[in-house]
């Protein structure tokens, strides 16, 4: 996904696509789900797919309501996979089993997230560590893909402890750990108290520095502190969020910005909507388009952007040295970066 994303700003680097707006839970402080919404049909969900592949887009994440209630979950999977693009899915986790797990690794799943929002269940999230611990482990048996646990803090949550609880099993069973941050039903910030953002810290040192980039970089850090954020966002144009109904919208938060069909959606809407100014920007808190925002940053200001987020003379940042010196600094990176640019086949 870095790589395709580093190619050309003409095309989105990920897009979360909703084949299903049911949900089995009923988290308090969600607004992506109902209890009756029909699945979307599978030869509407190829198409959309399809239309996703005509844009070029590097990586399509299947989200929800909850995706796993999806009859032919398999087949999104793989038809995702036949495009050439990576696949991913954010599930609640409960329909996880070992029969599904594998028919996940036939079909070609790259990566899964599960949010896990307390250690027992309470009267706000059902998704605590108690119920899907089982699920965690079967997944570190079996999964052929990778698997981040996100825990969060903020909102109505009763025990902040809970969340690092909840990252440190992850660890522990070999998946990969982030923290989230609760937002409000417009995805804005929700400033952290003294006792999460104690949390918030403990779990960020838990991770490697070359993985979780909130560790060195002031904008996760702002957001915790209720501090307004100065930055570029793409979403609309490098990040989609497509509707049970087909629409592209700037996120889960802002639908009906644009409001368009994907159908109709050209690489003009993906460049407008990628530097087109958001009001909402600087309290935003959804994370997966601070992240695609980061990538855009680093293509644009490379030696800049990762001299903020991990400094070269970092601990343990060895492998962000070798790239700077192999891509950026060194006295033949431009024959190195033509060289990567031919074996990725990109594309302007």
């Amino acid at each position: 996904m870095v790589a395709r994303g580093f190619q050309s700003a003409n095309h989105p680097i990920l897009a979360q696509i909703v084949p299903i707006r049911r949900c089995n839970l009923a988290c308090t402080y969600c607004n992506e789900f109902d209890k009756h919404s029909p699945p979307v049909p599978l030869p509407t969900m190829r198409e959309r797919i399809g239309h996703l592949a005509r844009l070029r887009t590097a990586n399509i994440e299947i989200s929800g309501g909850e995706p796993l209630l999806h009859p032919d979950l398999d087949e999104l999977i793989r038809h995702i996979r036949g495009t050439g693009a990576l696949a991913g899915l954010i599930t609640n986790g409960y329909l996880l089993s070992e029969k599904r797990i594998e028919g996940f690794n036939d079909a070609g799943l790259d990566h899964l997230q599960i949010s896990i929002d307390n250690v027992t269940p309470d009267d706000i999230s059902k998704k605590s560590l108690k119920v899907l611990d089982a699920k965690l482990r079967m997944l570190a048996k079996h999964a052929a893909f990778s698997v981040n646990i996100n825990s969060v803090l903020g909102g109505g949550l009763s025990n902040p402890e809970d969340a690092l609880t909840i990252a440190k099993r992850a660890i522990e069973l070999g998946h990969t750990a982030t923290v989230g941050l609760i937002h409000n039903g417009r995805g804005r910030l929700i400033p952290l108290t003294p006792e999460q953002w104690r949390v918030y810290n403990a779990i960020t040192s838990l991770t490697a520095s070359f993985y979780t980039v909130q560790k060195q970089n002031d904008f996760q850090r702002n957001l915790a502190l209720g501090r307004a954020n100065d930055w570029q966002c793409g979403a609309g144009g490098r990040y989609l969020y497509i509707c049970e109904d087909g629409l592209v919208h700037w996120c889960s938060q802002q639908r009906g910005h644009p409001g368009v069909p994907l159908a109709d959606y050209t690489t003009e809407d993906v460049r407008r909507e990628s530097t087109s100014e958001k009001s909402c920007a600087p309290l935003c808190t959804v994370s997966c388009v601070h992240r695609v925002a980061l990538l855009d940053r680093i293509r644009t200001q490379p030696v800049k952007t990762l001299d903020e987020i991990m400094p070269a003379t970092a601990g343990g940042a060895a492998s962000v040295r070798a790239l700077r010196w192999t891509f950026l600094t060194g006295p033949h990176h431009d024959r190195f970066r033509a060289v990567a640019a031919r074996l990725l086949r990109s594309r302007s």
